[in-house]
């Protein structure tokens, strides 16, 4: 081959200039989503000790917020194939921003109910968002570098999750009344007015962050509805064959096998960081407040992996790395399962270095040459965010279960609960080697080198 079409193979961009003022707006909605995600996980635990729930029930919050995802992804499929991928952006922001300002009502409401509606709505708008955004930004370049655009958009996702932990940190966790479970649970029975003055201030604590969110993410669809967007190559408006499209998407074993992928995926990202406050409470004794910081760290890591991830894509195969990270993350988790005080903790933590790629990279594997049924196709994708609906509440059931005695040691219940996320890098990893060596199309060492 001569030297002058390999010089032009290699100046390949990731994102054409010309596409470049969209391509930031709409990766703005990754670090929106990603505030949503992470200002929500501690929840779990604050909901826990203000209304004197099981681990279980407290996990219902993980259930509704990831329940919206796997009810409305489908129906925000059909909606962008109709109309576009703004229009889906455009209404998921609406629907997110009245989940959160539901946020006030339910809060006079004082009742965990009406919780579970709010966050179940704003995700219903965060399945628009996924849907419409994940699509849009794998079509604005060439096909070949699409896994890699993707993933660097997605690396603006945890700067919005480092902040939305912040928040729930220093403005929600800080806020709550320091009075511990077993002195509320005295309260209940000796002074109800006592208790309910309490829970009324936390309530009010978690109330105020998502209700100022309401009001940007309005800000947001404000700006989207007023600017003119270029629309996606793919976007043809054809008739919809949704018989056809499914019997297509079926019958490709990488697309349906990425989507299993993502729903351990989901669920392994959503168990840590949820309960990376349970373990740390629990093996070191760790306030709510002193543990997050550690979950911010565990972010943190996530987002330098990311980056550093998507630059060796230039040079790894994406199921190859994927593979590689999923291995990673298994000996991480037998750390945190086995390894005592700190080491453990520490283990859970450099777990988000392995998780960096992967949300991105199974996306973007499953989804590669679909085609007008990447739409479709993507919603089965954002459905399969309802890993994180059902995995925290089996964990939490084992949480509430006592000791576990394996002969050798004796784990406790919030250690011996982290199985379930082994189970998950096991599928993962399983995925990435079946992506490398059975469904690898493209990716060979004479691929062109994409540049930003």
């Amino acid at each position: 081959m001569k030297s002058s079409d390999m010089s032009g193979k290699r100046k390949i961009k990731v994102i054409p200039l010309e596409l470049m003022y969209p391509f930031i707006l709409v990766t703005s909605l990754f670090a929106l989503w990603g505030f949503a995600n992470d200002i929500t996980n501690p929840m779990v635990a604050a909901f826990k000790n203000i209304l004197l729930i099981s681990n279980f029930e407290s996990s219902l919050v993980q259930s509704a917020f990831y329940g919206g995802y796997c009810v409305m992804a489908i129906p925000a499929a059909l909606f962008i194939k109709r109309y576009s991928y703004r229009s889906g952006i455009v209404l998921g922001l609406f629907l997110y921003a009245l989940g959160c300002l539901l946020f006030i009502p339910s809060g006079w409401m004082m009742s965990f109910a009406p919780f579970l509606v709010s966050y179940f709505i704003m995700t219903c708008g965060l399945s628009f968002l996924e849907t419409s955004s994940n699509p849009y930004i794998l079509s604005m370049g060439p096909e070949e570098t699409s896994t890699q655009r993707l993933n660097f958009a997605q690396s603006f996702n945890p700067i919005g999750s480092l902040l939305g932990m912040l928040v729930a940190k220093d403005l929600i966790l800080a806020r709550l009344d320091k009075t511990d479970e077993a002195t509320r649970r005295v309260l209940a029975e000796t002074d109800p007015q006592a208790l309910k003055v309490i829970s009324a201030n936390d309530f009010q604590a978690i109330v105020m962050p998502y209700a100022i969110l309401g009001v940007v993410v309005l800000v947001v669809m404000a700006v989207f509805i007023i600017l003119r967007f270029p629309g996606a190559k793919d976007e043809q408006h054809k008739p919809l064959d949704l018989g056809g499209t499914l019997r297509r998407l079926w019958a490709n074993k990488r697309y349906v096998e990425g989507v299993v992928a993502q729903i351990f995926y989901v669920g392994v990202q959503i168990m840590c960081w949820t309960f990376i406050i349970h373990y740390a409470a629990d093996s070191l004794g760790m306030e709510k407040a002193e543990a997050q910081k550690y979950n911010m760290i565990a972010m943190g890591i996530f987002v330098s992996s990311r980056f550093i991830c998507t630059h060796l894509l230039k040079y790894f195969s994406p199921g190859g790395l994927l593979s590689a990270l999923a291995a990673g993350g298994f000996v991480l988790i037998l750390g945190a399962i086995f390894l005592p005080g700190m080491a453990g903790l520490w283990c859970l933590v450099g777990v988000s270095a392995c998780m960096s790629l992967m949300f991105p990279t199974i996306y973007g594997i499953a989804l590669k040459g679909l085609g007008d049924d990447a739409k479709l196709g993507s919603a089965g994708l954002i459905m399969a965010i309802g890993g994180g609906c059902f995995m925290p509440p089996l964990q939490g059931r084992i949480m509430d279960a006592g000791a576990f005695d394996l002969g050798f040691m004796t784990l406790s219940s919030v250690r011996a609960s982290f199985v379930l996320p082994l189970i998950c890098f096991v599928v993962i990893a399983i995925f990435g080697f079946r992506t490398s060596n059975v469904h690898r199309h493209s990716h060979k060492n004479g691929h062109p080198l994409p540049s930003l």
